[in-house]
């Protein structure tokens, strides 16, 4: 698909949650402080100096019109073709371009047609800074509901990547389904969002500036559970989690003893049915993680450490592109010194935001609400 060209879906309108990020995002919003709560913006953590070099490369209109922080990139994506779902003014797309490498390929789709604009605008400066003859990027209108209908074909990504944007959309089950349907096989929704401790009122649901802010259309964590199982996906993995704090009294008062906390997750397209524990080795092999990779709270694999991992892991890591990177061995068979047995995992993100305030941060990815910053390799 050009990216210079403007293409709405056909056969989905816009809600009124809809025309009111619009405009919130497309009209009300022109940098980073006019926010009024923290749910989209952190305090900046270190990032991996490839990302750094690789976000210097971005041209400053790009960043300066960022409505998020932090990062939400996930590992090995040299060669991939990754979709990013409400892309904005396209600068984690331009970062990603470079991840990916000319062989690979990044989408961008977001509904807000100044954002798109701005974002398409600088394709053809950005491919000359990074020496590409010719782009491995576009950016597309559309709905993140309707993936398929803006011209997005089934089975053609490796990896999706979201950033505060899920809880934009009144109806989440129709937007994981989406990105179950575009992504191949073994492929991984990679996404931070905001969570909350229950379901929420609907006076909360009907505030236009909490929607705005990313917490009116919070789920609760326990329905994205849910969710994810009745789309398809695997059990999601908790990466890390931090808590949101709201300092305005009005919306404070609004939101009464609801909390929230930001979380990322990852959800994966792999097979059902393989519940064995399996013993596997991590090779080591991936850029930035060479010594370590902390898959998500409960796995963090020390390069040629023999690890104990239960069935759902283990069925991740053999159908996704982590394949490669692994030595897999069956239980009973031969293992080398200090096999780690698996862990208890943490279902609970506000349990888990709490376990991190108190222990520091983690080395986790993180996302739009998250305090911690990127982490990333290949």
């Amino acid at each position: 698909m050009d990216h210079g060209k403007s293409t709405c879906p056909k056969g989905f309108s816009d809600s009124t949650i809809h025309v009111d990020v619009k405009d919130y995002y497309g009209k009300r919003l022109k940098k980073t402080s006019d926010l009024k709560t923290n749910a989209c913006v952190a305090p900046v953590q270190p990032t991996p100096d490839f990302i750094r070099q690789a976000l210097k490369k971005v041209h400053p209109e790009i960043t300066a019109r960022y409505y998020g922080c932090g990062l939400v990139v996930p590992e090995c994506l040299e060669g991939c073709r990754i979709l990013d779902l409400g892309s904005g003014s396209g600068r984690d797309c331009y970062m990603l371009s470079q991840l990916v490498g000319e062989k690979g390929h990044v989408t961008g789709i977001d509904m807000t047609d100044g954002q798109l604009e701005l974002a398409r605008i600088y394709v053809d400066h950005h491919m000359k800074e990074f020496g590409y003859k010719k782009p491995n990027i576009n950016f597309v209108q559309g709905y993140i509901e309707a993936l398929t209908k803006a011209g997005l074909e089934n089975d053609s990504f490796d990896v999706i990547i979201s950033n505060c944007v899920v809880n934009l959309s009144p109806d989440k089950r129709l937007v994981l389904t989406e990105a179950y349907k575009v992504l191949k096989d073994g492929g991984e929704l990679y996404f931070s969002d905001i969570y909350s401790n229950g379901r929420l009122t609907e006076e909360i649901k009907n505030h236009k500036v909490l929607w705005g802010e990313c917490l009116a259309g919070a789920l609760w964590w326990k329905d994205l559970l849910q969710l994810a199982e009745k789309v398809g996906f695997s059990p999601p993995r908790l990466v890390t989690a931090s808590v949101i704090t709201v300092d305005n009294k009005e919306l404070q008062g609004i939101l009464g003893d609801f909390k929230f906390v930001s979380a990322t997750y990852r959800l994966f397209k792999v097979p059902n049915g393989n519940t064995k524990n399996c013993k596997v080795i991590y090779n080591g092999g991936i850029t930035g993680a060479e010594d370590s990779f902390q898959f998500d709270c409960q796995y963090t694999f020390m390069a040629n450490e023999v690890v104990e991992v239960d069935g759902e892991v283990a069925n991740i890591l053999t159908h996704s592109r982590f394949a490669e990177d692994f030595t897999f061995q069956p239980l009973g068979g031969p293992t080398g010194p200090c096999g780690v047995k698996p862990k208890a995992g943490i279902e609970d993100p506000f349990e888990l935001a709490l376990k991190l305030g108190v222990q520091g941060p983690a080395s986790a990815t993180g996302g739009c609400c998250s305090t911690q910053s990127a982490g990333c390799c290949k």
